[in-house]
């Protein structure tokens, strides 16, 4: 049966380490996985006397018992000759011979394969992988392939896949499927874009000059400008100088007898672990255990000297970005956004040097790993005919906030705001000496963030110890005119900083949008008495903190009567902050109010003389003594 228009096309990253499947609709692009949720697929086949034995996970992780028959890293191989790719073959585990034409093919389980025979059953697996979880028999898919692939690398792709049985409406290239995955191309003006790649075994970097439509009938125009990488730079090499630094420290032990590829094997996994682990915070502790392998470990590893080592590899992605400005002929002061593909673009010190040297936020935030497939899947929408009113915002559709103290939401960005738009608004701790600020970002129109939507959670980090409620934490809400959500939290005093990204408008379709707002209207009075009582828990808790402390300096200069009644108010506000944490549903507000503001009124001789006794005690001005710090 022929395909129809309305049979779904599959956006396909094929990968030379992964590859992904994904599929838009209404509610945006999404990967497709099966229901134990393991959605990269390895690009690994293993072959067998009667033909294909396993392919993707199961193939990658048996590697080592049938290292001549698994085939892996084939994407290196399509329309190349042999004497192109001398290197890579001679490192591969199976044998890489010289086809017709001088064309590099895999000798394997008694017969020669070409790599399009290779891709095609990889693609025939991820085919049948994407009919049985839409249900559906997918026949057309959008493949990527990278920038720098020429016509016969392009043409061997799409033999791929006619040969797994399906139709390849578009070859499209990655970094432009990165850009349509962010909604870039779908404004009125003319974009430079520049797309940085780092993925787990090679880097490359794009410039990209995206031309709008002329007409509504129209697509964008991606026209690649210049494109620099380096096939031998990937994740894999910060890894290595984890593995590096901890192979000094076992320099001088006694290896001999140890199997030095099960070693390395072991180092290079850790090494792995400890880059994730410091993505993630300043420091971790590396605790090994040899397993009669090595001996063990147990150090700590921070950030800091990580980076240190990886610097130059870090130096090498930018020289590249360089060359590819310069080949551009441009500068960089004329490029429009920078958006960063591959997991290895996670490492923080990526993102910094990369934002500092173009010298504006790059955007992360899709998932590197996924953002290609989706990208994909976005203009397998466009070829069937999908709408993507969920990818092009002219207006934020749901109200976006954060979360605070009680689990109410504080909105900074109301829905219904035309794009873009930029909001801020000043935050505090509720802890004396917090170091960390969790912040969680949310989309809806509840006043709770049990009943929101959340988008991010991430952290404010390493802010010096002061009192509840006098840092002075500045976030910033910033929507592009892309729909890509900016999240940037300053504490202003120390200058500390964090900040995150994410797209609000991708898996939401109109009528979740209209179902949300019902239910916002619905609640509306309840919610908001609840988000009331609770904003009073929060600020009440403070008043009876910093009361307290008050009166225990000056509980003897004080009548007892006046103690007694401030005290009395304190027992009642306690007890109702108490109330408000079981179930604030069940605290009257304007009880609440009355009891805290009887406080205030209870409390005033307690300020006045913990203030005279402040001025009794400080020097004068001009004499002995330094200035001190406030409780």
């Amino acid at each position: 049966m022929e395909p129809t228009a309305t049979d779904p096309v599959m956006g396909i990253d094929l990968g030379t380490t992964n590859s992904l499947i994904a599929i838009a609709d209404a509610s945006g692009p999404r990967i497709l996985a099966r229901e134990s949720g393991t959605d990269l697929v390895p690009s690994v086949v293993r072959y067998g006397p009667e033909g294909v034995e396993a392919v993707g996970r199961s193939a990658a992780d048996a590697l080592r018992d049938h290292p001549e028959r698994t085939v892996y890293s084939f994407k290196r191989f399509m329309g190349r000759t042999l004497a192109d790719r001398e290197t890579e073959a001679e490192a591969a585990s199976y044998r890489v011979v010289e086809g017709p034409r001088g064309l590099a093919v895999v000798d394997v389980a008694g017969r020669t394969r070409t790599p399009q025979e290779i891709s095609a059953d990889l693609l025939r697996h991820l085919k049948e992988e994407a009919s049985a979880i839409l249900g559906v028999d997918v026949r057309r898919a959008v493949v990527t392939v990278p920038a720098y692939f020429d016509d016969a690398q392009r043409q061997a792709t799409r033999d791929a896949g006619r040969l797994a049985g399906l139709e390849v409406l578009r070859i499209l290239n990655e970094p432009t499927a990165a850009a349509l995955a962010y909604g870039i191309g779908g404004g009125r003006k003319a974009e430079t874009i520049v797309v940085f790649d780092l993925g787990g075994g090679t880097f490359d970097v794009t410039v990209l000059e995206v031309m709008p439509p002329e007409s509504e009938d129209e697509e964008s125009i991606f026209r690649v400008l210049s494109t620099a990488g380096d096939s031998r730079l990937g994740g894999d090499d910060f890894d290595r100088v984890l593995v590096r630094d901890l192979d000094e420290e076992l320099r001088g032990s006694d290896l001999e007898g140890i199997d030095l590829a099960h070693r390395r094997a072991l180092l290079r996994v850790v090494g792995e672990r400890a880059k994730i682990a410091l993505g993630e915070s300043d420091a971790t502790r590396l605790v090994v255990d040899g397993a009669g392998l090595l001996p063990d470990v147990d150090r700590m590893l921070t950030r800091e000297g990580f980076e240190a080592d990886a610097k130059p590899l870090v130096d090498r992605t930018l020289e590249l970005c360089a060359a590819a400005i310069r080949d551009a002929g441009i500068e960089a002061s004329a490029i429009d956004r920078v958006v960063l593909v591959g997991g290895s673009t996670r490492m923080p010190m990526i993102r910094q040097a990369v934002e500092t040297w173009f010298g504006r936020p790059a955007y992360s935030a899709l998932d590197p790993d996924r953002v290609v497939a989706m990208g994909a899947a976005v203009q397998g929408a466009i070829l069937s005919g999908v709408r993507r009113d969920a990818l092009l915002l002219d207006v934020v559709p749901l109200s976006l906030g954060l979360e605070t103290a009680g689990g109410a939401v504080a909105k900074l960005v109301m829905k219904n705001t035309t794009v873009p738009v930029r909001a801020t608004e000043m935050f505090s701790t509720s802890v004396d000496g917090q170091m960390n600020v969790a912040l969680h970002v949310l989309q809806g129109e509840r006043e709770m963030a049990e009943h929101c939507r959340s988008l991010a959670r991430f952290e404010l980090r390493g802010l010096p110890p002061m009192p509840a409620g006098i840092p002075q934490i500045e976030v910033e809400f910033q929507v592009d005119a892309n729909g890509v959500l900016g999240v940037e939290a300053v504490e202003r005093r120390s200058g500390r900083r964090a900040r995150v990204q994410v797209v609000p408008s991708h898996g939401l379709t109109r009528e979740e949008v209209d179902r949300i707002e019902e239910e916002s209207f619905e609640h509306a009075r309840e919610d908001m008495l609840v988000h009331r009582v609770v904003d009073l828990a929060v600020n009440a808790a403070l008043d009876v903190k910093w009361i307290g402390e008050a009166l225990s300096r000056v509980r003897e200069e004080l009548e007892a009567s006046i103690v007694e009644r401030v005290e009395s108010c304190m027992v009642e506000v306690r007890g109702l902050i108490d109330a408000s944490r079981e179930d604030p549903r069940k605290v009257d507000a304007e009880a609440f109010h009355a009891a805290k503001e009887r406080l205030d009124r209870e409390s005033v001789p307690v300020h006045e003389a913990a203030i005279a006794r402040s001025l009794r005690d400080s020097p004068p001005e001009g004499g002995p003594g330094g200035s001190t710090a406030g409780s």
